[in-house]
């Protein structure tokens, strides 16, 4: 079973930039869809982006749109959600996921493997 692995959260000030990256360790994201979402403590989790196989197509939360940008590489099987222009509502852990399907999707229900997470924190 593939186990999608988390990278690049970290703390960041206000209107900066970060790139998180997902890996597939034991298995593969290809011929699936991708996506990231994020939970802020107390909170539930929440869609943030999606694209779908093999990257023809991407949707993005209205929060998010224009500031975030959802890419993978089929070669490597990684999938990256780089964020600009962060703002302090973006903070949360951010988590990776594989879908059940190959077309984009805003629905946690059709996601079934899930990474870790990693943290991400803005602010001044």
């Amino acid at each position: 079973q593939v186990q999608p692995v988390e990278s690049g959260g970290g703390l960041i000030e206000p209107g900066g930039s970060l790139r998180l990256s997902c890996a597939a360790s034991g298995g593969s994201f290809n011929h699936y869809v991708m996506g990231w979402f994020r939970q802020v403590p107390g909170q539930e989790r929440e869609f943030v982006a999606t694209i779908s196989w093999p990257g023809t197509k991407t949707e993005y939360a209205k929060s998010v749109k224009g500031r975030f940008t959802i890419s993978r590489d089929n070669v490597k099987d990684t999938v990256t959600l780089q964020m600009n222009s962060l703002k302090p509502e973006d903070t949360g852990i951010y988590y990776c996921a594989r879908g059940q399907y190959s077309t984009t999707s805003t629905s946690i229900a059709t996601y079934n493997y899930w990474g870790q997470g990693t943290p991400v924190t803005v602010s001044s």
